[in-house]
């Protein structure tokens, strides 16, 4: 079954081609990159264009933030606190770095 809007989506491609929107694409004439994951390629380029990161990547700039107010810190029972968040992290970051294989 044919899509409902199929006839103007074919217009709307016929007056760009005419128009030469299509000309001097990059990567006109070569092959298109090979897929890992062909199933999910539209997900995947949509997530990697929002930004969006794999989660130990987020959680290691978390860590790498915590390591800077601890740096920067002098009070002991904060410092304490900071250093119990930071190994907590990096238990966190461990686990999503084996999810994420």
């Amino acid at each position: 079954m044919d899509h409902p809007l199929i006839d103007l989506i074919n217009q709307k491609i016929r007056e760009a081609e005419e128009a030469g929107a299509f000309d001097n694409l990059e990567g006109a004439g070569k092959p298109l990159p090979r897929e890992v994951d062909p199933e999910n390629a539209l997900l995947n380029r949509l997530v990697k264009e929002s930004g969006a990161v794999p989660e130990f990547v987020s959680l290691s700039r978390e860590l790498a933030r915590l390591r800077a107010e601890l740096r920067e810190t002098g009070d002991r029972t904060k410092r304490r606190i900071i250093m119990k968040e930071m190994s907590l992290m990096e238990a966190k970051i461990e686990v999503a770095r084996k999810a994420h294989r």
